[in-house]
């Protein structure tokens, strides 16, 4: 009699799971070996326990231990592993590997000027801000207020969600919250007036996205750590540029809902509310808008440093909540929690990246990356668009911070060292301040990224909220307009730097 198989046993998911647990018995074991080897044997006279890993790799050269971490890096990514533990293990494996148990010590030293590093701080400031905002219910309040102003017009709902989504940036700062959010508030309204489908998920993942740029962005914080820039020069650096973008965004919502009214009526004329009542509902915004204005007014104006000014955003917040008769402890709690999950996830992959990416530059990484890039013959800015379609491609598979702190610190070196005299025979970019131009091209990038079929975060971000007769082939395809859209924007950027630069020089000089 033959033994019976299960369906489990057979199934993928079930040889996965088996295939996991063997994997990891065998590493377990492969540490506590390690572990032995560590604690009851001298490496210096060749003692081990059973075999040793420890400077294995010691003789590997620098082209096949960039395949190796990069490689092993993806596998695991595309394992479902999380990033945050992923990075900074193998970190420490190939620091193990490379130079045993002596270069291990090499890792307080990478995490220790990150963690004294006051201006990180305002993360979760910044963080706390915009949760307190939205548990308050002050974001449903302020897209209340957008929409009757603007409902009137051909698209006005889509363009209203932009403009709200714009405001909504400034207060957040984060993607995910703002593409959630405005997908739960806005989607079923424009749903509900026959909005054509392409519009109204493209407005809300295209102003969603907004976030990455306009000002008080953690991106922007986390780049201007990394690249040792001032995060107010940073700032002012996307303001313009954002709000173009926004601009940009309800030109062609308005100009397509104009040529073809069908894609996003007006409200009806029931539905409209007078000029005297659109004064008073704007009453609701002053407080918002007021706090962050405060907060970005002292940052730019150099009164305040980001930690103080995020500070100063996080008590407003509470101010505000309290003058809305929106506070309650309830908020606040869940506003704590939320801002502590999200700090711990963006410090946790700071962490492990400045590890994975520290010891490969240790070991020649940068020159090898350097070499290879410059060795390609291309001019400086087919390197810079070399860059941004690798950024962009990261942008598919990887988190934002980690695609940050694996590249920045690879690229900056090299844009540091390449002349941009300008194209089509227009002014160039001023190598005082090329760092702070490549940053806010890195930020639009990040924002193409989250757009990016067929991975992109904010696609499923909206998946997340959308209806069910809603199909994930429609929010592609509702993404790719504004993906031309931002497109267009890092070209005039490109083409124009004094879009970037000029409003830093303006106010900083």
């Amino acid at each position: 009699m033959t033994p019976s198989i299960t369906p489990n046993q057979t199934s993928p998911n079930g040889l996965l799971k088996w295939a996991l647990i063997l994997a990891t018995a065998g590493f377990s074991f492969i540490c506590i070996v390690e572990l032995i080897n560590i604690l009851f044997y001298d490496p210096y006279e060749d003692e081990r326990f059973l075999f040793s890993f420890a400077e294995s790799l010691m003789e590997t050269e620098i082209e096949t231990l960039t395949l190796l971490m990069f490689g092993t890096l993806a596998l695991l990514l595309m394992a479902g592993l999380p990033m945050a533990f992923v990075v900074g293990g193998l970190g420490v494996v190939f620091i193990y590997l490379v130079g045993g148990q002596t270069m291990v010590n090499i890792i307080p030293t990478r995490i220790y000027p990150l963690m004294s590093n006051a201006d990180l701080a305002a993360i979760p400031l910044f963080i706390f801000m915009a949760s307190m905002l939205e548990k308050a219910g002050l974001i449903e309040e302020m897209f209340d207020v957008v929409y009757k102003w603007m409902g009137g017009l051909n698209g006005g709902l889509a363009a209203a969600t932009i403009l709200a989504s714009t405001i909504l940036a400034a207060m957040v700062g984060v993607i995910g919250a703002a593409v959630v959010t405005m997908g739960i508030i806005a989607l079923p309204a424009m749903l509900k007036r026959n909005y054509d489908h392409k519009i109204a998920l493209g407005s809300i993942m295209a102003g969603g996205t907004l976030g990455i740029l306009i000002p008080p962005s953690i991106l922007a914080i986390l780049y201007a750590v990394i690249a040792q820039q001032s995060v107010g020069q940073l700032y002012l650096g996307s303001l313009v540029p954002g709000l173009m973008l926004s601009g940009m965004y309800i030109a062609y919502v308005l100009f397509r809902t104009m040529l073809n009214p069908k894609l996003g009526p007006a409200l009806p004329s029931e539905e409209r509310v007078s000029f005297a009542q659109k004064l008073r509902l704007f009453r609701n915004l002053i407080a918002p808008i007021f706090l962050v204005f405060l907060v970005l007014g002292l940052l730019f104006g150099g009164i305040a440093t980001p930690v103080e000014a995020a500070g100063i955003g996080s008590f407003g917040a509470i101010i505000v909540a309290i003058i809305h008769k929106r506070f309650s402890l309830q908020a606040l709690r869940d506003a704590s929690v939320t801002t502590a999950r999200a700090s711990a996830m963006v410090l946790w992959i700071i962490f492990g990246a400045s590890i994975f990416v520290g010891f490969f530059i240790l070991e020649g990484g940068q020159d090898f990356i350097t070499e290879t890039i410059l060795g390609t013959g291309l001019s400086p800015y087919g390197i810079l668009l070399l860059m941004m379609f690798i950024l962009v491609f990261l942008g598919m598979f990887l988190d934002w911070v980690g695609i940050l702190l694996l590249t920045v610190p690879i690229f900056i070196p090299i844009i540091q060292s390449l002349s941009f005299d300008g194209l089509f025979g227009l002014p160039g970019v001023d190598s005082s301040v090329v760092v702070l131009w490549f940053g806010v091209i890195y930020l639009v990038n990040m924002q193409m990224s989250f757009l990016t079929p067929p991975f992109g975060y904010a696609l499923f971000y909206l998946r997340g909220v959308c209806p069910p007769e809603i199909s994930m082939a429609t929010i592609f395809r509702s993404a790719l307009i504004f993906l031309a859209i931002q497109a267009l924007a890092v070209f005039l950027c490109v083409v124009f730097p004094s879009i970037i630069t000029w409003l830093p020089q303006a106010v900083y000089g």
